[in-house]
């Protein structure tokens, strides 16, 4: 006796699994530039790492004498892989089974992935393509019942969210359920032209008077710009490599510390172009992340979010290997000024940085929050606060480096000023209560009306105030820890990047 019957019904229920929605509708799938659900597993994690967890689930069909005629596999392919040698967990939505909604999967198996990540403290990749998370009106009827809405497991996503790192990538339209997936996560990724996210698409928006496609209710154009979603690249194979790069920087939870890698770039390394790279005339710009490009290990650095908050620059980097989190100033957009959407965006990176108990490095230049009607009508002060509020209740070690302005509550907000201060500043820093060319006819304003030439005396009151606003003035009085040349910002936070991971174990 054996149960070769039984394994021989096995190998064909996986068969009938790996078929999908049929070869219709993956033809269909294909012919719209997508992948398929399976390709997207194998594209993202090492190859031959991935073992499914649940192949064999989904809607039998059966004939008179009991026997399985055809197996209609869930919609949601989830199981364990590794990434670059680190176990994860990955799923992904398969659209060609019910265009994948939600009342297409078995909610257990939804549940199961997310709790694993959870239990077993893995990172947690979610490919999503599909709709919402009830089905179609038409459902109501086959049911011949309504319900009040709840999510089965929402509760695991929250745990992930607290624990451990948590990609999302939209690889097609997704609403409802599949949005709030994708948003609930700490990295999410669009796909220009391929994915769409939206609370309801645009048939349901036109029936309150919004006659929009796809694209313009919920493309990448609208949601890496106003913060729904992280980034947006050209194909989906790029999506893989950037969900890749973003965990290389993280630990695998919050229990675990991220990973040092090997670094042939010398600690010692001095660049020249530093010593030029802030203009001497103040209202002038210059790239922030050429000054990054030189500080950090090279070809480490990897920026999230850059078509939103623009006047903060967040990114992972390396410093002789060490992973940090960088927030930095970006005086190309707004003069570097935070407004709500850079305030809030800081805010969240550094959040993420704590969690995952990244050491942070502020490069600053910052010459206060947004002002104006536009800003207060934004709430700018609010979003601002809860940013200063991240970075003071932030645990890890923080280095800030003063690379020109500093200005007003936004410009105190560059660390916890109650702490120890790993501080440099360059000498092109300027600093103070508020920008002197914007305060001086304010406070002197009964001088200058009293004064026979209200122009002259002014440019006298600027030139005195001149003398005095020098960095180094501030660094007698210890006002400022250390003024540095600039070329010796990388060989001093490697050594800032060397005691935190001694801090952080």
């Amino acid at each position: 006796m054996s149960w070769k019957n039984e394994i021989d019904e096995l190998a064909a229920r996986r068969a009938m699994a790996e078929k999908m929605g049929g070869a219709e509708k993956v033809a269909r799938q294909h012919g719209r530039g997508k992948m398929d659900a399976r390709a997207r597993l194998a594209g993202i994690v090492d190859e031959g790492s991935f073992r499914e967890i649940g192949k064999i689930a989904g809607r039998g069909t059966y004939g008179p004498d009991g026997e399985l005629e055809d197996l209609a596999a869930s919609n949601f392919i989830f199981g364990r892989a590794n990434i670059d040698g680190r176990p994860v967990v990955a799923s992904a939505d398969d659209f060609t089974v019910r265009g994948g909604a939600a009342d297409a999967a078995l909610h257990r198996k939804f549940i199961q992935c997310e709790a694993m990540a959870h239990e077993y403290r893995l990172p947690l990749i979610r490919m999503i393509d599909g709709t919402g998370g009830g089905g179609s009106v038409k459902t109501l009827e086959d049911m011949g019942y309504t319900y009040i809405p709840h999510v089965p497991g929402w509760h695991e996503i929250i745990a992930n969210l607290d624990t451990v790192p948590v990609v999302a990538l939209a690889l097609g339209p997704t609403a409802g359920l599949g949005a709030a997936r994708v948003v609930a996560s700490h990295y999410s990724i669009m796909v220009r032209g391929l994915s769409q996210l939206f609370a309801a698409g645009p048939a349901v928006a036109a029936a309150i008077g919004d006659t929009l496609d796809r694209e313009e209710l919920g493309g990448s154009d609208v949601h890496t710009r106003n913060g729904v979603v992280d980034d947006e690249v050209a194909s989906e194979a790029e999506a893989f490599a950037a969900a890749r790069r973003f965990l290389s920087y993280l630990p695998s939870s919050i229990h675990d510390r991220a990973a040092r890698t090997p670094c042939s770039d010398p600690v010692d390394r001095r660049e020249e172009s530093l010593l030029s790279a802030v203009p001497r005339e103040p209202k002038q710009v210059y790239s922030m992340r050429r000054i990054a490009d030189a500080v950090f290990d090279k070809g480490s650095f990897f920026e999230m979010g850059a078509r939103w908050g623009r006047a903060a620059i967040t990114a992972f980097a390396r410093l002789d290997g060490y992973p940090v989190a960088v927030l930095a100033s970006d005086p190309s957009y707004l003069g570097g000024s935070w407004d709500a959407k850079t305030s809030e965006k800081a805010e969240r990176f550094v959040k993420m940085a704590d969690q995952f108990r990244l050491p942070i490095v502020h490069l600053v230049d910052n010459p206060g929050f947004m002002i104006g009607g536009e800003a207060e009508r934004a709430g700018t002060i609010r979003y601002g606060v809860q940013a200063m509020n991240a970075i003071y209740r932030a645990t890890v070690p923080l280095a800030s480096v003063v690379v020109r302005r500093a200005y007003g509550i936004a410009g105190s907000a560059m660390s916890n000023a109650e702490r120890f201060q790993y501080r440099f500043a360059w000498p092109s820093g300027d600093w103070g209560s508020l920008p002197i060319e914007g305060g001086v006819e304010v406070a002197y304003k009964s001088e200058l009306e009293a004064a026979e030439d209200p122009a002259a005396h002014l440019e006298a009151i600027r030139e005195r105030l001149n003398r005095v606003r020098s960095p180094f003035r501030t660094a007698e009085k210890y006002g400022v820890e250390d003024i540095i040349d600039p070329r010796d910002t990388r060989p001093l936070l490697c050594e800032f990047a060397e005691l935190a991971w001694r801090v952080l174990g």
